[in-house]
């Protein structure tokens, strides 16, 4: 792998840890906190929809698409070194979850690394798979899912169901104390972990095509990279934007297809238009490619950082922005959403100076290898072919 193709992951993992901020961030500015979320994620005055339509479910769906370039090039570095697949890939799903079922419970109710660690296990048993295997799982798992929501769909526009969430009381998030918050994850989690309904079938779909995408050259510096990219651009971009853009205004009763339908299309146009402008870039980073490089390689730790800062900064057990500034949305959040990815990237860009990992790779770095004995030599390659949310991948 080059250093320009190791550049573009990391680009394209920062952007999608800062979009993935700009979806939560109307969680926490909501004074319900994560009970108002389906009030968080659709409906509102014409700009705060807009706003919202930038980020929601799109850069969900591009983290998604990046496990699986990783998990593919963890599985081609397995080849190579004659590894048995998926081995200790399990490991690193299950520290996955972990670490997922951790930040759900001490930070953010709606955490996606315990689906993802799900997704990983399932796809591991197919990434080596003959392409005409992996097509069809591909086109039959998209095929029920899109159905699927299709379906639920109908119901919330023939009022056979409704997309109004029970809120709890307000109280929990506006006033209410750390350890509250922390019980009431822990008695919810039947309720707030349903997005892995969604999140696991889209999942499966989109690492699949991640895998694919790097085989069929996408990251490359050519020819047959360049097409696919300028296909993949107008159909998410000449195509998935637009649709999407009208669901984000159609109502609430869109909510499934707004968020899990036509944004993986438009992270797809994303992910092209990223990946040609990063390969024609030349010369020295400036600040912003600079950061966003520095977060691609912290992301575990930005990701994590983000969520906790995101609560710290609004709900009452911290400063309780979220209640004080009520009458200042939208305009407030994106205020916050800037602050908080300006923290983030500088601090992510000072460590990296120092430090190899992000504080939390370097965690994870020491419980994957735990259980092994050491290797003789690092295997380099492995630290650009993670499967998790950083590219800080333990060696061995």
């Amino acid at each position: 792998m080059t250093t320009r193709r190791i550049d573009v992951l990391d680009v394209l993992r920062g952007i999608a840890i800062v979009g993935t901020l700009g979806t939560n961030i109307w969680i926490f500015t909501d004074p319900r906190g994560p009970a108002g979320v389906m009030g968080a994620l659709g409906g509102g005055g014409t700009a705060e929809t807009f706003l919202r339509f930038l980020t929601n479910g799109k850069f969900l769906a591009l983290l998604s698409l990046l496990f699986g370039v990783g998990m593919e090039l963890q599985y081609r570095s397995a080849v190579r070194r004659g590894a048995t697949w998926p081995g200790r890939y399990l490991w690193r799903a299950a520290l996955l979850f972990f670490e997922g079922l951790l930040h759900y419970v001490l930070i953010f109710e709606f955490d996606v690394l315990m689906g993802y660690a799900v997704v990983s296990i399932l796809v591991a048993f197919l990434i080596g798979r003959s392409d005409r295997v992996v097509r069809a799982w591909t086109i039959g798992v998209a095929t029920v899912f899109t159905a699927v929501i299709g379906l639920l769909t109908l119901a919330f526009l023939y009022g056979a169901a409704t997309t109004t969430s029970s809120s709890a009381p307000s109280r929990l998030f506006a006033e209410g104390s750390y350890p509250e918050q922390v019980a009431a994850r822990i008695g919810g989690m039947g309720t707030y972990r349903l997005e892995a309904v969604f999140i696991v079938p889209l999942g499966v779909v989109l690492f699949l095509v991640g895998s694919r995408l790097v085989r069929a050259g996408v990251f490359e510096d050519s020819g047959r990279g360049a097409v696919l990219r300028r296909g993949l651009m107008v159909l998410g971009l000449g195509v998935g934007a637009p649709l999407n853009l009208l669901t984000a205004f159609a109502g609430p009763d869109w909510f499934l297809v707004d968020r899990y339908l036509l944004p993986p299309l438009v992270a797809l146009g994303l992910l092209g238009l990223v990946t040609t402008v990063a390969l024609r870039t030349r010369g020295v980073p400036g600040p912003l490619r600079g950061g966003l490089t520095a977060v691609g390689r912290t992301a575990l730790s930005c990701y994590v950082f983000q969520n906790l800062a995101g609560a710290a900064l609004c709900y009452g057990w911290g400063l309780g922005l979220a209640t004080r500034f009520e009458g200042l949305r939208p305009w407030w959040a994106i205020g916050a959403w800037a602050a908080i990815c300006a923290v983030f990237m500088t601090l992510a860009t000072l460590w990296l100076r120092r430090f190899e990992r992000g504080p939390l790779e370097t965690i994870w770095q020491w419980a994957y290898l735990a259980p092994f004995p050491k290797p003789r030599r690092p295997a380099r390659e492995t630290l650009v072919t993670d499967d998790k949310i950083t590219d800080n991948s333990p060696q061995g």
